[in-house]
């Protein structure tokens, strides 16, 4: 009797060859390095809420009260309470997915070659664009919030003293610059009566360069950006290509804020993940997927963004 071949299924040996070389090609979607993707190491990442919840919650406390001199056998001490809001935010599913047709798995089988890897890192490096989207600049239809267009954040007002009384950096002395990346630096701390301190200032790459390459002026050689983190070495200062036109009107916008987790978070509570391969006639289909919270700021005022430069 002639023997068949199910070109469908996969016998035992290649089933046990499939889940092999699953595992090589997830351990080797993970080593990849995906070093553009800016967004991710812009905000401090959080993976404290549980798989499956689908609302994250968190409750901005201040506290207020005043305290007085007093006499002996006083009964007016004045109160000191603290007082808090509570904010509610949503968690979505991120998904991908890759896959290898029965006939591929069987020849590699045969052949001993490795399935190759290029599918797995299609399908990470589609979940993990989008994440850096969200990070970024948010996804309004899931009213999820970016770092860079975070709603009711306090904004610097750039002075009109470029040429022709314009805002853009490429129209400003170097002086005129550094008044802008003091001025909102010096505003986050004031409007909090010093209890913040940015860390860290972004700009559009078209300024970042403009910083890097432009002298104070004939006698000082050193560029802006130079000077500037020598002058505050707390402070670091990168660019985000996303800021170009990211202010009112369209107009470019650069931000400060205090960069640690205690002031901001992108929330992910699932990484990506690769689940089980599942058939669908003569694929078997890779299903990806991960979660994702967007940026929580947990202290507005310690953000500041500046349009117009």
């Amino acid at each position: 009797m002639e023997r068949t071949v199910d070109m469908f299924h996969l016998d035992d040996n290649e089933v046990i060859f499939f889940k092999r070389q699953l595992e090589y090609v997830k351990a080797k979607t993970y080593d990849i390095i995906l070093k553009d993707l800016k967004g991710l190491t812009f905000v401090p990442i959080s993976t404290e809420i549980p798989e499956g919840y689908t609302e994250v919650t968190w409750r901005s406390f201040t506290s207020y009260g005043l305290a007085k001199i007093i006499a002996d056998y006083a009964r007016d001490f004045p109160r000191a309470d603290v007082g808090g809001t509570e904010n509610h935010g949503i968690i979505k599913d991120i998904g991908s997915s890759y896959g290898y047709t029965t006939k591929e798995i069987k020849r590699a089988a045969i052949t001993g070659f490795d399935l190759e890897t290029r599918r797995a890192a299609a399908a990470r490096r589609a979940n993990d664009e989008k994440v850096n989207s969200i990070a970024l600049t948010g996804d309004t239809t899931n009213n999820l919030n970016g770092l860079l267009n975070y709603p009711d954040m306090p904004e610097y007002t750039v002075p009109s003293t470029g040429t022709g009384t314009t805002k853009t950096w490429s129209t400003k002395t170097a002086d005129n610059i550094l008044v802008d990346l003091n001025g909102i630096v010096d505003q986050v701390s004031v409007t909090t009566a010093g209890k913040e301190r940015v860390t860290m200032i972004l700009v559009p790459l078209t300024q970042y360069n403009l910083l890097k390459n432009t002298r104070i002026d004939s006698y000082n050689t050193k560029s802006i950006l130079q000077f500037f983190k020598e002058n505050n070495p707390d402070i670091g200062i990168d660019w985000c290509t996303e800021l170009a036109g990211a202010g009112d009107s369209g107009t470019d916008r650069f931000m400060a804020y205090v960069k640690d987790e205690m002031h901001l978070t992108l929330e992910l509570p699932v990484a990506f993940t690769q689940l089980e391969p599942q058939q669908e006639m003569m694929e078997y289909k890779i299903p990806c997927y991960s979660s994702c919270g967007g940026v929580i700021v947990y202290y507005p005022l310690s953000m500041c963004y500046g349009d117009g430069i």
